[in-house]
C-alpha cells in the first residue's frame, strides 16, 4: 500500500471509530448548516481527527475538507479533500448508509481514495495506477452493457432546489430505460458501490468536490468512467457527476440530456 494511502487509511478508521461511538450513544447536537444540511459535534469531532493524523505526517500538505474548509498549504502541491460524515442525515435518523470519504490531489490530479463504511466495516481504497480495492480483494466496475439491464443509483439536489424540475425529468427518464433506480443518501458510497460493480451506474447534481472526489478515483481505477452530465472531466468543479461501466456511461448521458 502507498504511504500516503496507509495514512488515509489510518484517519478513516480514525473517524470511523469517533462516528461509531457516537452512533452507539445517541447524544447527537444536530445543526443546520442550510435547508435540508445538518452538521453534528460528530462531523467537527470526525475531520479534526482525519486532519491531525495527516497534518502530523504530511505538515506541509493542504486540505479542502467540508466542515473546515481550505486550510494549512492551501496552495500546497499536494491537497487532501476529505468529507469526515458523508450522509449526515442519515446517521442523525440511524439509518445505515454512510461514510468517511478521502482523497487526495496531487498537483490537481486526483492520486489517492478513501471511502470508509464504519456501519458495516468495509474500506475502498485505490491508488493511481494501481488498481482498486475493497478491504483486500480487488475490485471492478460491473459488466453491465445495457442501460436497460443497469441498476442505477441517483441523489435528489436537496441543496440546490431550483434543479428540481430538471433532475424529475432525468428520474423520470431513468426511470423508465433502466432495470431500476435506487437513492440511499450517500454520494461517497454510492460511487464506491459502482466501483465494485453493486451498481452500474450513478448520477447527481449539487455536489461538493469532498463529495465525489474519492468515489471518483475509486470508479476510475476500477476500469469505470466518470464525467460531469455533458461528458466532460471538469466533475469536480461543476459540482455534477456521472459515473457507469464503460459501455454504459454514453446511454446514460443521452438519457440524462
Amino acid at each position: 500500500m502507498h504511504p500516503m494511502l496507509n495514512i488515509a487509511v489510518k484517519a478513516a478508521r480514525r473517524a470511523g471509530a469517533i462516528i461509531n461511538r457516537a452512533a452507539l450513544s445517541g447524544a447527537l447536537e444536530v445543526r443546520a448548516k442550510n435547508r435540508n444540511d445538518f452538521v453534528t459535534q460528530v462531523d467537527r469531532a470526525a475531520e479534526q481527527a482525519v486532519i491531525d493524523i495527516i497534518h502530523r505526517a504530511y505538515p506541509d500538505h493542504g486540505f479542502l475538507a467540508e466542515e473546515s474548509g481550505v486550510s494549512a498549504g492551501g496552495r500546497a502541491e499536494y491537497r487532501w479533500v476529505i468529507d469526515p460524515l458523508d450522509g449526515t442525515t442519515n446517521f442523525i435518523h440511524g439509518f445505515p448508509q454512510y461514510c468517511v470519504s478521502i482523497a487526495l490531489e496531487h498537483k490537481g490530479v486526483l492520486a489517492q481514495a478513501v471511502v470508509y463504511d464504519p456501519a458495516k466495516n468495509e474500506l475502498f481504497t485505490a491508488s493511481r495506477g494501481r488498481g482498486a480495492f475493497l478491504d483486500d480483494r480487488r475490485i471492478r466496475v460491473s459488466k453491465c452493457a445495457q442501460l436497460g439491464d443497469a441498476l442505477v443509483g441517483t441523489g435528489f439536489p436537496f441543496k440546490e432546489l431550483g434543479q428540481i424540475d430538471r433532475y424529475l425529468r432525468q428520474l423520470a427518464t431513468l426511470m423508465r430505460e433502466s432495470s431500476g433506480v435506487r437513492r440511499a443518501g450517500a454520494a461517497a458510497l454510492d460511487l464506491a458501490y459502482v466501483a465494485a460493480g453493486r451498481l452500474d451506474a450513478f448520477w447527481e447534481m449539487g455536489l461538493s468536490p469532498w463529495d465525489m472526489a474519492a468515489g471518483a478515483l475509486l470508479i476510475q481505477e476500477a476500469g469505470g468512467l466518470v464525467s460531469d452530465l455533458e461528458g466532460k472531466p471538469d466533475f469536480l468543479a461543476r459540482g455534477e457527476i456521472a459515473a457507469a461501466a464503460p459501455k454504459v456511461l454514453p446511454q446514460l448521458l443521452s438519457a440524462l440530456k
